[in-house]
C-alpha cells in the first residue's frame, strides 16, 4: 500500500461520522461544481488539467444523480457502495496529475488536496447508520427493489 492510500485509511477510520446522507450529498454537488469550475479556470493555462477536471466533475455529477440518497435522482447505487467509489476515488486523485501529464503545476497541487479532503469527507460520512437508511424513504424518496 502506498504511502498516500495508507494516509486516506487511517483518516477514514479515525474521524467522528458526523456527516449524513443529505449533507453528504450536498457536499457531493458543490464538489462537482468545483471541479468544473476549475476545468474552466485552467482551459487555457493547463489544457491537461483541465480535462481532467472536466471528467472528475462529470463522474461526481453522475455518481450524485445515480446514488439512493436524498438528492439522488434516479437511485441505483446504494449509499454504502457510493461510499466506497468515493474512497477508491480519494486514493485515485494523488495520481490524475502523473497520468494526464500536469505535475508540478499548481493544478497538480489542487488534486493531491482533494485526495485528503475527499478522505476527510468519507471518513466523517456515517455509510450505514439508522439515520442514513430512513432518509432513503424519506418524503418520496423510497428505493424501488
Amino acid at each position: 500500500m502506498n504511502l498516500p492510500n495508507a494516509a486516506i485509511e487511517q483518516i477514514e477510520k479515525r474521524l467522528p461520522k458526523v456527516v449524513d446522507a443529505r449533507t453528504h450529498g450536498i457536499i457531493d454537488y458543490c464538489h462537482a461544481a468545483f471541479f468544473f469550475g476549475m476545468a474552466w479556470m485552467c482551459r487555457k493555462k493547463e489544457p491537461r488539467a483541465a480535462m481532467a477536471a472536466l471528467l472528475t466533475g462529470g463522474f461526481i455529477l453522475v455518481e450524485s444523480m445515480l446514488t439512493d440518497y436524498p438528492l439522488g435522482v434516479k437511485k441505483v447505487i446504494p449509499f454504502e457502495t457510493h461510499g466506497r467509489m468515493d474512497a477508491a476515488f480519494a486514493g485515485a486523485s494523488f495520481m490524475v496529475p502523473k497520468v494526464f501529464g500536469f505535475e508540478g503545476t499548481t493544478a497538480a497541487n489542487i488534486f493531491v488536496g482533494n485526495g485528503f479532503t475527499e478522505s476527510a469527507v468519507v471518513g466523517m460520512t456515517d455509510w450505514n447508520s439508522e439515520q442514513a437508511r430512513a432518509e432513503e424513504h424519506d418524503g418520496g424518496f423510497a428505493i424501488a427493489s
